[in-house]
């Protein structure tokens, strides 16, 4: 059983500035038990060639193009060639520290199927990492100390696309990467979710996440914000609405109107309130906006808060707790 193979997929398009390091990280593994299947999604640099190199020397290591267009393809096309017990993801512009697949991999050996193994991560930039990227990965790190990576699902993507390691079973049992939906990773993580398993961390950093300008996620409509909030929605009402009772959107911000201009387009009947005292009574996209207080006077309410700062999330908590209503069970946050 310790000698199980990891199949490690990974998608490469015009990454070869920063291929060769990433390749030779996976080289470098503690692990040896492991095969990299890299598909070339149609690069325009010397991906491929440095990948067929790489395949030349090392029998571990597989390239091919893409059947298809896009990282869902490639991605679907290294799956179908790939043969380990355990699955992982790779990112062709990353680095894995040399203990990352041992890591992971003793993980889910002591703790058998129905476990996702994640672990810390570091972004890094040549030119230094931008604030929100920190905050993420602080966030990411965080939920690893404290292990409550489900309860904050509807804020960001729980576990990072390059740093899990799943039984072969239970990835095609959520679905693997059959679906055609981006962001891709932020659904497979919600489908994780919607599985129930269950989440075991390392308190070790088992990535190093590159940030660079041309990086897909900065750059592709298929990550833009919107369609975050499409797929959380989607999965709230999929996994956690209950139509019997009253919807409530907490926030007139640009999240809060995004929200209700996703409510609105699928004709979902809501109340939508603020802590801006100006702005209640006032119709915004057909809709009256009203004090949070009236919270208080609806029956059972489900709350979708789109409050973003801190001081001002600390407040909600509060006094939404006060009042009766439970994290998880009557309101979530989403960001």
């Amino acid at each position: 059983m310790k000698n199980e193979l990891i199949s490690i997929v990974m998608p490469v398009k015009d990454a070869a500035l920063f291929l060769q390091e990433c390749v030779d990280s996976i080289l470098s593994q503690s692990e040896e038990n492991w095969e990299l299947i890299a598909v070339n999604d149609h690069s325009s640099d010397s991906s491929f060639q440095l990948l067929n190199n790489y395949a030349s020397i090392d029998s571990r290591v597989t390239a091919v193009n893409n059947k298809g267009d896009g990282i869902i393809d490639s991605l679907q096309t290294a799956y179908a060639l790939s043969k380990g017990a355990y699955i992982h993801r790779m990112d062709a512009d990353d680095i894995m520290p040399v203990q990352k697949l041992t890591h992971l991999k003793s993980i889910l050996q002591e703790k058998g199927k129905g476990w996702i193994a994640t672990g810390k991560v570091n972004y890094f930039a040549e030119g230094g990492v931008s604030d929100g990227y920190q905050l993420y990965a602080n966030w990411l790190n965080d939920l690893c100390e404290r292990r409550t990576h489900w309860v904050e699902i509807y804020k960001e993507c729980v576990i990072p696309s390059p740093c899990w390691l799943i039984h072969r079973e239970d990835f095609e049992n959520c679905g693997g990467f059959s679906p055609n939906r981006y962001p891709e990773d932020y659904d497979l993580v919600f489908r994780f979710y919607e599985q129930q398993l269950k989440v075991a961390s390392s308190n070790e950093v088992l990535h190093h996440w590159r940030d660079h300008s041309e990086r897909t996620s900065r750059n592709h409509i298929h990550y833009q914000h919107n369609t975050f909030f499409e797929l959380k929605l989607d999965y709230f009402f999929k996994l956690e609405r209950d139509n019997k009772r009253p919807l409530v959107v907490w926030g007139a911000g640009s999240k809060g109107k995004l929200m209700a201009k996703l409510l609105n387009q699928r004709g979902l009947d809501y109340t939508w309130v603020s802590n801006n005292p100006k702005k209640h009574g006032k119709e915004i996209y057909e809709q009256i906006m009203q004090s949070f207080e009236d919270i208080l006077t609806t029956d059972n309410p489900q709350v979708i808060i789109t409050v973003a700062l801190k001081n001002a999330k600390n407040e909600i908590i509060e006094f939404l707790e006060l009042n009766g209503l439970m994290p998880y069970k009557d309101y979530w946050f989403f960001q």
